[in-house]
């Protein structure tokens, strides 16, 4: 799971595609008006096409949604096939450099093939200067609504750089192609409240603006009218959402919850620990709610208090680890992912430690691990680094412990579960489906119809990362996990099984193995 988040587990990174049953375009009609007024007088409908391709988060597989379906509407074919494609619009993630060195890749891979290049997202805000971003046309964070325009001007030989942030949010309700139907990727809120040392997302987000109450409740309940099974709610930071005019993360969630139809699920984004801790009971009640996955993304990034201090993160481990023991305490089966952050540069052998003792006293059964990279332009970036090494034995080391527990025992074996599903798996050959506590289940199959349906499924093997089942009941009404031996992460830590010393043990020889070597 290393570096794969679960929260984008449907691959970000997939081209966005027009002709295919699970994606689809819905059309604001009220809008034409608006998208038709950008066309040149060179524009043909139809002539033209486009792949779109994005790398990073949630909130960016929103934007790019959102681009695509104002293409769509303007005329555009949007195609999964790059090299028969005229343009490329490729939506950028700063947050890693190999996430930057992709992009780097992909921008010269299309100036070989003599294709058109738009460059969106957070490289082309917050460093659109880059060397190999010359002579490509930009469309900056808070521009995506003039997507057809830039796109225009770059089929007729223009170089166009959109970047400006001074200018209102684009409205939510503009024309969509969804990469799954099934699935509303919601952005609340854009940019944060926070500035940590190592992140460079800051620069191209900015600070936090969130959309109103009305405007993202409307856009849920249009969503479900449209066919969505599933809204994800994403942002940088969904805890803080609110917070720019006096609302708190509650206020949403309450609203929203009461528009999920039957059979319908929601799923919190990732949230920093300093925006829940005056909240916990509320959002225990919320992830308790029978249409709410019991599914908490809370990033760490480090349990020494003093590497948290020199990122800057505004919280200690201690409150962290409040927030985990609450949740494991209040909602059953709650399913935990978080983030650690490995050799950053101020990160001694103790510190590092203390991240392995946080993992092994959790367990956690998402683990994204991350190495550091130093981002240009960021204070982290002028500290000395640890050796590089150095710091691929720690990453490693974590995920070798991450590697030797699961949360999927063969106790489950045979244990039924009423799931969601929404997805197909990457093979093709499968479905992804839920139940109550986000766990992942695959599906052979064999029958279409069940997709945006609650079934019921019999566990039939299990592996690290999901279970593998059959279907035996077509229809439910809920996602549940009532009756099931679905263990937490509290319960499996403290069962008889519980791997901690062996875990432990393994943890020593592994971080020695690699101190040899």
């Amino acid at each position: 799971m290393g570096d794969i988040d679960i929260e984008d587990s449907f691959n970000a990174s997939a081209a966005v595609r027009q002709n295919d049953p699970e994606a689809t375009v819905k059309l604001r009609l009220r809008l034409r008006r608006h998208v038709e007024s950008f066309h040149g007088d060179s524009f043909v409908p139809g002539t033209e096409t486009i792949f779109v391709r994005t790398w990073g988060c949630s909130h960016n597989t929103s934007d790019s949604e959102y681009m695509s379906g104002l293409l769509s509407l303007a005329g555009y074919n949007i195609i999964t096939t790059k090299e028969d494609a005229s343009l490329w619009v490729l939506n950028s993630c700063t947050v890693k450099t190999p996430s930057e060195d992709q992009l780097e890749n992909e921008v010269k891979k299309a100036k070989e093939a003599k294709k058109f290049i738009v460059v969106a997202g957070c490289v082309s805000q917050a460093d659109p200067n880059a060397e190999f971003l010359r002579g490509v046309s930009l469309v900056g964070v808070k521009q995506i609504d003039r997507i057809v325009e830039v796109v225009e001007e770059t089929l007729k030989g223009n170089c166009v750089r959109l970047l400006s942030r001074k200018r209102p949010e684009q409205k939510l309700s503009l024309p969509k192609m969804r990469r799954n139907n099934l699935i509303e990727v919601l952005a609340v809120s854009s940019g944060c409240l926070n500035n940590c040392t190592y992140c460079k997302t800051k620069q191209a987000r900015g600070d936090l603006v969130s959309y109103s109450l009305e405007e993202l409740v409307e856009q849920a309940s249009r969503a479900f009218s449209e066919g969505c099974r599933e809204i994800w709610l994403t942002s940088e930071d969904l805890g803080a959402w609110g917070r720019d005019f006096g609302m708190v993360l509650p206020d949403l969630l309450k609203a929203v919850v009461h528009v999920i139809p039957e059979g319908c699920m929601m799923r919190l984004g990732m949230t920093n620990p300093p925006y829940i801790l005056d909240f916990l009971d509320e959002i225990a009640d919320i992830l308790n709610h029978p249409r709410v996955y019991s599914f908490l993304h809370i990033p760490v990034q480090s349990g020494s208090d003093a590497v948290l201090r020199d990122m800057n993160r505004e919280y200690n481990s201690a409150d962290f680890c409040r927030v985990v023991d609450f949740m494991l305490h209040n909602v059953p089966n709650v399913y935990i992912a978080t983030d650690f952050i490995c050799a950053f540069p101020t990160e001694t052998i103790e510190d590092f430690e203390e991240s392995m003792q946080l993992v092994l006293k959790y367990r956690f059964p998402s683990l994204f691990i991350n190495q550091f990279y130093p981002r240009k332009g960021t204070p982290a970036a002028r500290l000395k680094k640890i050796a590089t090494t150095e710091a691929r034995r720690r990453t490693a080391a974590m995920s070798s412990l991450f590697r030797s527990y699961t949360r999927y025992g063969s106790d489950r074996l045979g244990t039924e579960y009423d799931v969601l599903v929404c997805e197909w798996a990457t093979d093709k050959v499968h479905f992804v489906a839920h139940n109550k506590c986000y766990e992942h289940f695959l599906l052979p199959c064999d029958d279409v119809s069940i997709l945006g349906q609650v079934v019921r499924v019999r566990v039939t093997g299990v592996g690290k990362f999901h279970m593998n089942a059959e279907l035996v009941v077509r229809s439910r009404s809920e996602v549940t996990c009532a009756g099931q031996l679905c263990n937490s992460v509290g319960k499996v830590m403290h069962s008889a099984l519980t791997l901690f010393p062996a875990a432990l043990s393994k943890y020593i020889v592994v971080y020695a193995k690699f101190q040899l070597h």
